[in-house]
């Protein structure tokens, strides 16, 4: 991942090379406090601040084409988002005996 200059050098300053574990960053530098599509604004303009967010800009062209749409059409970003969280929300979890918390999530607990 390449992150654009001015901003990965006012992550430098925040950041110390050890300890700082308390400090905070925003996962979107324009509109902290709202809900809208800047997130993927900031994608495209390698202002990622997860190494994990910026790769679905810069890992392949299915991903970064839906980060190009929702930056370009708030609309159709909370279209998808309204469907994705319905979808999640009709997950019916395994509980009790049928399900288990992984203590390593890549592997069945033994």
């Amino acid at each position: 991942m390449t992150l654009e200059q001015s901003f990965a050098a006012n992550l430098r300053q925040r950041c110390p090379k050890s300890g700082g574990d308390q400090i905070l960053s925003v996962l979107d530098i324009i509109s902290a406090a709202s809900f809208d599509n800047s997130y993927f604004k900031n994608l495209i303009e390698n202002k990622g601040l997860l190494n994990s967010d910026q790769v679905l800009f810069s890992s392949n062209e299915k991903s970064r084409e839906l980060v190009k749409k929702y930056a370009e059409d708030q609309g159709e970003f909370f279209e998808q988002f309204a469907e994705s969280m319905i979808k999640m929300g009709n997950i019916s979890p395994l509980t009790g005996s049928s399900g288990e918390i992984r203590k390593n999530c890549r592997k069945i607990n033994s």
